[in-house]
């Protein structure tokens, strides 16, 4: 009885979860490997997950565009480090940051959760 309720309970959740193909994106997915291998997450954090000393860039591309991006990418701050990025290297993380940008908002207060557990976003 409980493998059935756990089955059943699993489609439940599972049916509605849209599978985008598109999400496989290579050039972003290049970008995205740019960004573990640079630990971008130890400063930086998507959807309010990572690191607090620099800013949430879930929305970044959205709000400052993509000529923003290059710019700290390329001369880093004060406290950003210049990670000596090729041109290839940027674009990349630029179209992992504008596919993050797709596919949400990073405020918290937008969501809401669901009976079952997961949470939609307005």
């Amino acid at each position: 009885m409980l493998c059935i309720s756990y089955f059943t309970y699993s489609v439940c959740i599972y049916k509605d979860i849209s599978h985008n193909t598109d999400i496989n994106n290579s050039f972003a997915d290049q970008g995205k490997k740019i960004w573990q291998k640079n630990n971008c997450t130890a400063c930086h954090q998507i959807y309010q997950l990572g690191g607090y000393l620099g800013p949430d860039l879930t929305n970044t591309y959205s709000l400052k565009g993509p000529e923003y991006i290059k710019a700290f990418l390329k001369n880093g701050t004060q406290v950003m480090p210049d990670f000596n990025l090729t041109q290839y290297e940027m674009d990349a993380l630029t179209a992992y940051l504008k596919q993050i940008d797709d596919t949400g908002v990073s405020d918290p207060r937008s969501f809401t959760v669901l009976n079952n557990g997961t949470t939609y976003q307005k």
